[in-house]
């Protein structure tokens, strides 16, 4: 295989894959606590959140598939274990079996993280004039504050 040569500084690479290491850690650990949240939600509430948690794990499945692959596309293995996810991510795993109501808030404040992560992914890629990067961080902080707003809304 050739050496990669697609612009951008092998510095700059570095970082930026870096950066979506932590990004790929927040949303996978994201991913299982929604997940987790869709297996396990009870309560008056159920059928809604059990289906909008549904929505919203498919949906990490594939950003966790597109985070990875960019980290690759930039010549950098992707973590791939419970142990590199846990030492790289802004999430923290929950023990048990929260209340839905606590599901909720755990996952807006997972969704916010996500967003937090994506904006300092952002920097590193504009920085390393890195358009791809920059646009699918972009596209996941749209899809990650809209997704924090409808669950901030169902608390109302």
């Amino acid at each position: 295989m050739t050496t990669i040569n697609i612009g951008i500084d092998e510095a700059d690479r570095l970082k930026i894959a870096d950066g979506l290491k932590a990004l790929l850690a927040d949303s996978y650990t994201l991913y299982l606590q929604t997940h987790n949240f869709h297996w396990n939600v009870t309560g008056p509430q159920f059928r809604e959140l059990h289906l909008m948690f549904e929505e919203q794990y498919i949906e990490l499945a594939t950003a966790v598939d597109d985070i990875a692959e960019r980290i690759r596309t930039l010549d950098v293995a992707a973590p791939a274990t419970y142990k590199e996810f846990a030492k790289l991510s802004s999430i923290k795993e929950v023990e048990g079996v929260p209340a839905s109501a606590e599901m909720i808030d755990l996952l807006t404040k997972g969704h916010e993280q996500v967003v937090k992560t994506s904006r300092e992914v952002l920097k590193l890629a504009q920085a390393g004039d890195d358009e791809s990067t920059a646009a699918l961080v972009s596209d996941r902080m749209r899809i990650h504050e809209k997704t924090s707003w409808m669950l901030r809304a169902t608390r109302k």
